[in-house]
């Protein structure tokens, strides 16, 4: 089974050289995501719609990879600050009560400093 690319059209992808999601084997893999809006390329500046436009971001490249949030299987949030981490969490059980990942946080400084929020998720393609 061929590798496939996904892309949100972030210049990080390009930039850096990565994918925002692989997909391999039955398996997406998709890269750390922060809450850019990838159309106006502005960061706000609340830690909950970062988290909002990160799962918006990841939900796209798993609905063009053929899956969706409840497919996730694995999930690790990076948090510089860990003490804003339970703002995030009415979204993200909003986003995954139905497929109750085994997830991770932890805390570390990001590539920018707005960034208050990233993740990653690794999810198993239905059927």
């Amino acid at each position: 089974m061929p590798v496939r690319h996904i892309s949100s059209g972030s210049p990080f992808e390009a930039e850096i050289g990565y994918s925002r999601a692989v997909v391999a084997d039955g398996w997406i893999f998709v890269s750390g995501t922060t809450g850019y809006d990838y159309a106006t390329m502005e960061m706000p500046d609340s830690i909950e719609d970062q988290c909002r436009n990160t799962l918006a971001t990841i939900a796209k490249a798993l609905a063009e990879a053929g899956a969706g949030l409840n497919d996730v299987v694995r999930v690790r949030y990076i948090l510089p600050d860990g003490g804003l981490f339970p703002r995030c969490w009415p979204i993200l059980n909003a986003a995954f009560a139905t497929a109750r990942p085994a997830a991770t946080m932890i805390e570390a400084r990001l590539m920018e400093p707005e960034m208050k929020i990233e993740i990653e998720v690794t999810v198993r393609m239905p059927g």
